[in-house]
């Protein structure tokens, strides 16, 4: 399992056409990818379940990916994320 910590710095927040992109994305992977704001998680790969998170400006999001591809994932929806509407939260060593 990795997960990797955000902040979203857009404007307008994680929308409909940037959350289609993501998912579309997530879906290119075996991987099960989770996003979680606050207290809710939801699949990375279901566009209603990241429409229903309206994420917005200063949220913290976390992406967790588990699986064969894991690694594979999470670095692609790292480098789509970071030139799209956010920024990593370092966390811990």
């Amino acid at each position: 399992m990795l997960k990797k910590t955000y902040k979203v710095v857009s404007e307008t927040g994680i929308q409909a056409r940037l959350a289609a992109q993501l998912v579309n994305l997530a879906s290119e992977f075996e991987a099960t990818i989770s996003l979680t704001v606050g207290a809710k998680t939801v699949n990375l790969k279901s566009i209603m379940g990241v429409m229903s998170l309206a994420i917005a400006k200063g949220a913290v999001i976390d992406i967790v990916a588990e699986g064969l591809d894991e690694q594979d994932a999470l670095q692609k929806i790292d480098q789509f994320i970071q030139i799209n509407t956010v920024e990593q939260v370092v966390t811990g060593p």
